[in-house]
């Protein structure tokens, strides 16, 4: 089966390419530096000539409000009338769990937009929510970063790693169209504010976390259950002490 994978050099992308072409699947990497552009259109037609699953795990190149927006918007109706004209069975979109719950983020809304885009559509889809992933820990720790403190909030956090992540969509892809969503988290349950401290202290890492219920997380506080699952959720088996790559998140 023809399987294209919008976003397929990236982290998440690069991991399903390698896993569908394992099982047996033509799984073909389209991105901007593979000629396949979403915001302009360019090589979409070509590449979705016979395919019968299109896998959306592209990213904005900006986070800004507006640009995020833009990004989701123009690329998602331009992925989805070339899927339509190239006769598509199948459309799986990655999001993220606690896109429909305030507070809101500017993130947030995008994905919503890209949500209801994939809705509408004549294309039979799958909507895959994820929480976050193990590979921006680091990140997702600069980005609190105030001189020497770490402010996060005290609230449910239960991030996966990415090959857990790429795992699980493989597997919608290559089942039949949900026509719905479903949620995805990692096998533990942490309180934020006591993983970021588990992690700073385990990279020797001298910057304080300190507990801040009102911190933001990417422009917004966030309530208890912001990033978690309510309800029903596919687990991934990869607990973060047991993660590869953690002790290279410190370098």
């Amino acid at each position: 089966m023809k399987i294209v994978v919008i976003g397929g050099t990236g982290l998440i992308g690069s991991k399903l390419v390698a896993g569908l072409g394992e099982r047996g699947h033509e799984a073909v990497a389209a991105a901007p530096n593979t000629g396949v552009n979403t915001l302009t259109g360019e090589g979409l037609a070509d590449v979705l000539t016979g395919a019968q699953v299109v896998i959306d795990v592209a990213n904005s190149p900006s986070f800004e409000d507006a640009a995020v927006l833009e990004f989701f918007e123009t690329s998602t109706d331009n992925l989805m009338a070339a899927e339509a004209a190239a006769g598509v069975d199948h459309h799986v979109g990655l999001s993220i769990v606690g896109t429909e719950r305030p507070p809101e983020r500017g993130y947030f809304r995008a994905k919503v937009a890209q949500e209801n885009l994939i809705q509408k559509s004549s294309i039979p889809f799958s909507i895959v929510h994820a929480t976050q992933f193990f590979e921006f820990t680091r990140g997702i720790a600069d980005s609190a970063t105030e001189g020497n403190t770490v402010r996060i909030a005290p609230v449910a956090y239960q991030p996966m790693a990415g090959d857990d992540v790429a795992r699980q969509v493989g597997r919608v892809a290559l089942g039949s169209p949900l026509n719905g969503r479903i949620d995805i988290a990692g096998p533990e349950r942490f309180r934020m504010d006591e993983f970021f401290r588990d992690a700073l202290a385990f990279w020797n890492d001298p910057r304080e976390v300190v507990t801040d219920p009102h911190a933001h997380y990417f422009g917004a506080e966030v309530e208890e259950n912001s990033l978690v699952p309510i309800g029903d959720a596919v687990l991934g088996t990869i607990r973060y002490s047991e993660w590869p790559r953690r002790g290279q998140a410190a370098k």
